[in-house]
């Protein structure tokens, strides 16, 4: 797989139960709002439209399943009674032939320095062209 050129991979973090990748198919597109952590923010404030994100889920299931596209850049977060918050709109792209596990993604050597391994509180988070290809690659899906 070729790097996109301009473009930035992230993974975003959802419970399932709450907004899950099959929702997101579903409904087309949504906005992912509602993040109150100021990394997250300042991640979904460096979004562009066009950038790939892996869609995990979080607290069920612990496992990457599926790849969304930004489809707006970040704007201020309507759900915010107070402060500096942003959202991005995000739309489906494909979901993943298999789902990655979190146990695979922490014992794979290549992913040892993403956030998820790293920090798994953060729901917004950049990926490296290299780790988002080996991702992939796990879940037997290309772009």
């Amino acid at each position: 797989m070729e790097n996109n050129a301009g473009k930035s991979y992230w993974l975003v973090k959802s419970e399932p139960d709450v907004f899950s990748y099959d929702q997101l198919v579903k409904d087309g597109k949504t906005r992912w709002d509602g993040v109150r952590n100021y990394q997250a923010r300042n991640n979904l404030r460096a979004m562009q439209v066009g950038d790939f994100c892996l869609f995990y889920h979080s607290n069920i299931g612990l496992e990457v399943v599926g790849i969304a596209r930004v489809q707006h850049a970040h704007y201020p977060d309507p759900t915010a009674e107070k402060g500096d918050w942003s959202c991005v709109d995000l739309e489906p792209y494909k979901a993943f032939k298999r789902p990655v596990p979190l146990t695979e993604i922490k014992s794979n050597p290549d992913l040892q320095n993403i956030a998820l391994v790293r920090n798994g509180r953060l729901s917004v988070m950049p990926l490296a062209f290299d780790e988002f290809s080996t991702l992939l690659q796990l879940g037997d899906t290309q772009l």
